[in-house]
């Protein structure tokens, strides 16, 4: 059976006019590969790999081009092509470009966005994107507590934390608590492993380790003293809160910069604030 979606191997069954007619041994089904896709000295009998997916009148086609999503490939980022009222479509590197239906966005999307997405086959049959991607990653990562990671900011959720699919393939998350700044839908990040869990996902934060993270923080801290003309108005008896907004660092990050830098003399801390020396 000649399938949509799937990259596939058949064979040249005969050639006419509009082009070569795949198929497979001992099936009467075939497919049309317009003449321009075939490849140059092609003749019946020969084998092509090709891509099927539905044309304009929801007919099967083949193509020798090779899309960035199929059926069995996996998640791709692809780049939104224009929004009509049902969705959106997406440039996926063939003629005809991918539908991404409005129900199946999560966020809604605009021309020119990159979105994460999977290949499904709709109700009638054709092929279509979803950004609902979550049953479609995997919990087995070859990674370990304190990998380097990359990976494509899936959803965020202000109670829990930002989803990360690392590699575009394995489950990763950012637990709220460590994060300190407003990070949106579709954006790469760089995180490090902190936890593999006993399911196998990912716990990731955005920070360096200890170590190699406090001259950045210190660095931080010490623009702020600078914004404020030389005289931060807290200091380390502060709310989390207060540091978090103003400074996107935690109370313990934040006590680390600030002994840092009293170590190297560049500050005194008081009581209710930090002066520059």
């Amino acid at each position: 059976m000649i399938e949509i979606g799937k990259i596939q191997t058949l064979k040249i069954t005969r050639i006419r006019k509009p082009g070569a007619f795949l198929g497979e041994e001992g099936s009467d089904e075939v497919v049309l590969l317009p003449g321009k896709q075939i490849p140059e000295g092609a003749a019946e009998g020969d084998s092509v790999s090709v891509f099927v997916y539905l044309d304009s009148s929801d007919r099967k086609i083949a193509t020798t081009a090779k899309p960035a999503i199929t059926l069995d490939s996996g998640l791709a980022v692809l780049t939104v092509r224009e929004t009509v009222k049902f969705g959106a479509f997406l440039d996926w590197g063939l003629e005809k470009d991918l539908f991404l239906p409005f129900k199946e966005q999560a966020p809604r999307v605009r021309p020119g966005d990159s979105c994460l997405v999977r290949l499904y086959v709709d109700r009638s049959g054709r092929l279509c994107a979803s950004m609902k991607i979550y049953d479609a990653l995997s919990a087995e990562s070859p990674y370990q507590k304190g990998d380097e990671v990359t990976g494509f900011v899936y959803r965020v959720n202000p109670e829990v934390g930002v989803f990360v699919a690392v590699d575009n393939k394995y489950y990763g998350m950012v637990p709220i608590r460590e994060v300190y700044s407003r990070i949106n839908y579709g954006t790469e990040v760089h995180a490090r492993v902190t936890e593999v869990r006993e399911d196998g996902k990912l716990n990731l934060s955005l920070r360096e380790k200890i170590r190699e993270q406090i001259p950045e923080d210190a660095d931080t801290v010490m623009s702020a003293v600078e914004k404020y003309g030389g005289v931060l108005p807290f200091s380390e008896t502060a709310e989390p809160a207060l540091i978090k907004r103003e400074l996107h660092m935690s109370k313990s990050a934040f006590k680390r910069a600030l002994g840092h830098l009293l170590k190297e003399k560049k500050i005194e801390i008081l009581p209710d604030r930090v002066r520059k020396i």
